[in-house]
């Protein structure tokens, strides 16, 4: 049982005046586990020296407001850039990343802990700490030696997403036109499967169709998407899931971890920077030259003041939740919000960490009872979890 923080962080930002969670909500988010599948605290203390025990530099997620929101285990992104694969130092970064975390549970054993099972995870909630698992995203710390795997299970990575931005030696991404591999390398087949033996999930968010499907023919555990949503309000982006996907990743047994960006949620957001970049592009055209990245952001930046950014709401959040549900059940939806990946793009009512009773608000208004509540925040995420786990022990056994 988590400890009930009765402070109220709802003047935090104007944005509670849009919706005002009821006692109940926030009651459900402090009582059920909350697991969000992504968050990219690492990155942001790696880069912006920010301490998520203080506040200090922080971007949707500190102390403060995560106990606020009842947020009890962010499984923390262990981010490595596409441009690793290349020019080398993959594992290197990683280990750094992993180091900073394990920093932090050091310098505040009073207040966060490396989780390595859901058995943790329960464990340091009911002590009032946050429990943070670490994922991988992307899988070219690899570095194409099983080993490597290994040494990333050791130090406490639990799921692994294949690929990021570009295809790897795993995998093909959904965001590049190079499908390198049609879907897994050799290579990548041999990866899930050694995943299931160690009981490493396998997290198939950024692959492409094939990829997934791939995932699917071989895994003996159920798979998660870390931080995707459904390709149904986003018509031809594949970064998110298909319905025929999402209905296959829930008769796997698996989990989809529902995206916070705007850009995941609406199809408005999603190609908003289509005309802005036509217009760039003629301009560019015209005086024959390419705009450097200072004045691409400054071009961009004037584009937003005369066109305001469509940002969903909660309502895109809790219809993508629905069909989930329609397609995969209620067993197969958690949350992967994106905190601090997906920079200001996320939906009014929901901008940081301290906003998950605003989700549960709505999932109360929407019909869900408490059990199905329990499941979406949280539950579902850590039976998959243990199903992995059950896997590997039957490996070892």
């Amino acid at each position: 049982m988590k400890k009930f923080i009765a402070v109220s962080v709802f003047a935090f930002t104007p944005l509670f005046a849009l919706a005002q969670p009821s006692e109940r909500a926030v009651e459900l988010a402090q009582r059920f586990i909350i697991i969000d599948g992504h968050i990219d605290a690492p990155s942001t203390i790696a880069e912006d020296g920010a301490d998520i025990a203080t506040g200090k530099n922080t971007i949707d997620i500190d102390l403060v407001r995560a106990n606020a929101g009842g947020l009890n285990a962010p499984f923390m992104s262990i981010y490595v850039a596409a441009d690793y694969e290349e020019k080398g130092g993959a594992k290197a970064r990683a280990d750094i990343l992993i180091g900073l975390m394990e920093g932090v549970a050091v310098q505040y054993p009073d207040k966060f802990e490396i989780a390595v099972s859901p058995k943790d995870v329960r464990r340091i909630a009911a002590e009032g700490k946050i429990a943070m698992p670490l994922g991988m995203e992307n899988g070219s710390p690899i570095e194409g030696d099983l080993q490597n795997l290994k040494h990333f299970y050791d130090r406490g990575v639990r799921y692994i997403t294949l690929a990021h931005s570009k295809a790897n030696h795993i995998s093909d991404s959904s965001y590049d036109e190079n499908k390198r591999w049609e879907g897994l390398s050799p290579f990548g087949f041999e990866v899930v499967r050694a995943m299931n033996d160690l009981g490493v999930m396998v997290d198939v968010s950024h692959v492409t169709d094939a990829a997934i499907e791939d995932v699917l023919s071989i895994a003996r555990a159920p798979v998660i998407a870390s931080h995707s949503s459904l390709r149904h309000f986003t018509p031809g982006f594949e970064r998110n899931l298909p319905d025929e996907l999402v209905t296959a990743i829930g008769e796997n047994g698996g989990v989809i971890m529902i995206n916070f960006g705007s850009s995941f949620l609406t199809e408005e957001a999603n190609r908003y920077s289509e005309p802005r970049n036509a217009v760039r592009e003629a301009q560019e055209a015209t005086t024959g030259r390419l705009m450097n990245s200072e004045e691409i952001s400054a071009f961009n930046a004037a584009w937003r003041e005369t066109h305001p950014y469509p940002f969903a709401g909660l309502n895109d959040v809790l219809d993508h939740i629905d069909r989930t549900v329609e397609l995969a059940g209620i067993d197969h939806v958690g949350i992967g919000s994106d905190y601090d990946g997906v920079g200001d793009s996320l939906p009014e009512g929901l901008k940081d960490v301290s906003t998950y009773p605003v989700l549960v608000q709505g999932l109360i208004d929407r019909g869900y009872d408490d059990a199905a509540i329990e499941k979406i925040l949280g539950g579902n995420a850590l039976r998959v979890w243990e199903e992995v786990e059950k896997v590997r022990k039957r490996r070892w056994r």
